[in-house]
């Protein structure tokens, strides 16, 4: 596995040290991933003070920059989290993570604790740091339409393994792995007593796991390429 031209298999957990920068992580609850008893200047720039990047002296201005990257302003560094709302404080779990300059955003989850409107500001601002900075996001959500919002590709996942994987436009409108129709089945319409796709979606019905007899290995079903850039796991009979 490489991220950003550098390849990560086999590394040494010291040897990986310089490399964990390029990938952080927004969680769901903004409230818990925030130290209460830190002001707002040493929060957002704690990773870059760790990973050696910023001094002591540089701490104020980086994290005045973040904020303002984020949509807050400036003068906010010498709050605390409990004086922000749900969704400013997810801003600042996102200008944390810009704080090391990383390649990827790995978002789990990271509006389902919001409101509506709020997580679709936060969403709104993910995109726009995805097109303003070239950083790339993985997204880990049960909201489809929220997935349907902020992806170019999806990885479907059950039991643990991805069984469906593509663009978002093809595994929406053509899902072929059982547990993804199952998946979008559910998915209500906003009209009384219809659901979001067609007869045949609403047939799904929820795949096989392929379990093992004690001491036996598990075989894992390949994933066949369906469609150009679109795959799904074979499954069980």
């Amino acid at each position: 596995m490489d991220l950003a031209g550098r390849e990560l298999t086999g590394k040494r957990l010291a040897a990986l040290r310089p490399d964990r920068r390029l990938a952080q992580m927004v969680f769901q609850d903004p409230f818990a991933s925030l130290n209460p008893r830190l002001p707002v200047h040493e929060l957002v720039t704690e990773p870059a003070r760790i990973h050696g990047l910023i001094g002591e002296k540089d701490q104020k201005q980086l994290a005045a920059d973040l904020v303002t990257r984020v949509g807050l302003e400036a003068d906010c560094i010498t709050r605390y989290p409990h004086q922000f709302s749900g969704g400013q404080r997810q801003r600042l779990c996102i200008a944390r993570a810009l704080s090391v300059r990383p390649k990827l955003i790995v978002a789990d989850e990271a509006v389902s604790a919001l409101d509506v409107s709020i997580a679709r500001q936060v969403t709104d601002l993910m995109l726009d740091l995805q097109q303003r900075e070239g950083m790339a996001f993985l997204f880990i959500s049960h909201d489809i339409a929220v997935v349907e919002r902020v992806s170019h590709r999806i990885a479907v996942m059950y039991g643990g393994e991805i069984v469906e994987m593509g663009a978002t436009a093809d595994i929406l409108a053509r899902p072929q792995h059982s547990y993804t129709r199952r998946l979008l089945a559910a998915v209500p319409s906003g009209k009384p007593g219809e659901n979001r796709k067609d007869g045949r979606l609403r047939e799904a019905v929820a795949p096989k796991l392929a379990f093992t007899r004690p001491g036996e290995r598990l075989v894992q079903l390949p994933l066949v390429e369906v469609l150009p850039g679109h795959f799904v796991r074979a499954e069980a009979a």
